[in-house]
């Protein structure tokens, strides 16, 4: 454990989420202005100790952390989860031109600071701190942290409104994209739902499910904490065989979703496809619980068959979460990364956000210039997309 003492905060970069009692995180988190579940120090725990996330993964986990004085001890005022990373994977906002433009000029961009939820591109706050002035001094003790250890740069990936405003006062350099999300409107059940929508858009959808409900396709919705072995046992099955169908080797560990069971149950959502008997796929949805235990927010998070169903995509993943989400009154649903084919199914483009500092000052003006592109044409992009929104035009 390392520690430097400032005027008001003692910092302390720990090895092991560990070392910082749960329930001092968690309260942490909650206070902030965008929680979710992939931030909670069970999940970010259960990456290191299932072995997804670790040094040999190339995700090696610093917690850097603020502490102030208080009448009844030392009190956490500020933390994030800071990995070491050797490569680019798993994070969702893409960096490796800029890797490659280090390496064309002899550089190393590896290791790089990464503050994020591994393999989880979902918004949300990453700076957790108990105020403005303590979010300052966390990214201050970040961008020291970085210094100390001659890292290439920082990336703060998918942070909230409040993690993007101090990044910005702080001179971090922003980069925007867009994700796709539905929207609760109060709507009283999906047939409402679909008459908020173009008629085109409406008769496709009712296409694309009766094309399952032909193929003899049934739907049961499960929670966590009610999922059978056999449940948890297909979840795995469907999630390894989705990255091996496309090339790659999963990322989460059987050890990770043990975990879950055991520390997290409450925050799934299984989805499970049935034909007869036999279950042929899942669909696996995170859930944000408000501060009465009830779900919120809803997160599309992995999804896998183990039968070629037409349209059963689009069932699983869209049609049953969002029919859901209106029988229990979950304000929001979002999809996940990429996808622009979700807008026809009522998922709306949202900007999401991330912040980078580079040490090399010449390579961090270049930066600076591709984002200012960047920008522009993902700015044209949203305007693009808002033209083309599903929903029947007002007036």
């Amino acid at each position: 454990m390392l520690e430097n003492v400032s005027l008001n905060y003692v910092t302390r970069v720990l090895d092991d989420l560990a070392a910082i009692p749960a329930s001092d995180w968690d309260a942490l988190l909650a206070a902030q202005d965008a929680p979710s579940p992939f931030m909670q120090h069970a999940y970010l725990s259960a990456m290191q100790t299932s072995q997804s996330a670790t040094p040999e993964t190339g995700w090696h986990l610093q917690v850097v952390t603020l502490w102030r004085d208080a009448p009844e001890g030392p009190r956490l005022a500020a933390a994030c989860p800071v990995y070491l990373k050797t490569h680019s994977r798993g994070e969702y906002v893409f960096d490796h031109a800029w890797a490659d433009a280090y390496a064309r000029h002899g550089l190393e961009y590896y290791p790089k600071a990464l503050v994020a939820s591994p393999f989880t591109p979902v918004p949300g706050s990453r700076l957790l701190a108990e105020s403005s002035a303590a979010r300052q001094a966390l990214l201050a003790a970040l961008l020291s942290f970085c210094q100390s250890r001659d890292l290439s740069s920082l990336h703060i990936l998918f942070g909230s409104a409040q993690d993007q405003r101090a990044c910005e006062e702080a001179g971090l350099q922003q980069r925007s994209q867009i994700q796709f999300h539905w929207q609760n409107a109060g709507w009283r059940d999906f047939e409402d739902f679909l008459g908020s929508l173009q008629q085109e858009k409406r008769k496709k959808i009712r296409q694309e499910r009766r094309k399952v409900q032909q193929a003899g396709v049934t739907f049961r919705a499960v929670r966590g904490p009610d999922m059978s072995d056999s449940d948890w046992q297909l979840l795995l099955r469907c999630y390894q065989q989705t990255y091996w169908e496309h090339g790659n080797a999963p990322y989460l560990t059987p050890g990770f979703f043990a975990a879950m069971r055991q520390n997290m149950a409450e925050h799934w959502l299984l989805f499970v496809a049935e034909h007869g008997a036999q279950a042929i796929g899942i669909s696996l949805i995170g859930l944000h619980l408000n501060a009465q235990g009830q779900p919120s927010v809803a997160y599309g998070r992995y999804w896998g068959a183990l039968a070629r169903v037409d349209c059963l995509h689009f069932e699983a993943c869209y049609y049953q979460p969002i029919e859901w989400c209106i029988a229990n009154g979950v304000h929001r649903f979002e999809g996940g990364a990429q996808g622009e084919h979700k807008m026809a199914r009522a998922l709306l483009p949202t900007p999401t956000y991330s912040a980078h500092w580079l040490a090399n000052p010449a390579f961090s003006e270049a930066v600076a210039r591709f984002l200012e592109r960047e920008r522009a044409g993902v700015d044209n992009y949203l305007n693009v997309l808002q033209q083309h929104s599903p929903l029947k035009k007002s007036g």
